[in-house]
């Protein structure tokens, strides 16, 4: 499945800040990250489980790798639990002021992926 062309035009166009990347990810309402994984900084009692500890995932990953793996995570995983960042439908049991909208806009994502980056 190709990225939406607003993306890829995003990734172009659009420079993260990983100061304000990290805040997302670190944020119980805005990124989630932290909900599912837990994150150099962030206490283990405020940090999910669910997902595989973020420490180290810059070293792991390429900048295109993570990104795809947060647009399309269930091309790594069929059976993940994890939404797509940018996918705005299809979700069941989300808050009505978020229904219809994605999870990260764009200079969002790239934020985020520019702090992802930042975890050797």
């Amino acid at each position: 499945m190709p990225e939406p062309a607003s993306l890829l035009v995003a990734a172009a166009v659009l420079v993260g800040d990983a100061q304000r990347g990290a805040a997302i990810a670190a944020s119980r309402s805005e990124g989630l990250c932290v909900l599912c994984h837990a994150l150099p900084g962030v206490p283990a009692a405020q940090a999910g489980t669910l997902g595989p500890d973020l420490g180290g995932v810059g070293a792991r990953y390429t900048r295109e790798q993570l990104r795809e793996r947060l647009v399309a995570p269930e091309r790594f995983n069929p059976h993940t639990v994890m939404p797509s960042a940018t996918r705005a439908d299809g979700f069941t049991r989300v808050a009505p002021a978020r229904a219809g909208q994605p999870l990260l806009g764009p200079q969002a994502l790239e934020d985020l992926l520019s702090y992802l980056e930042t975890l050797k």
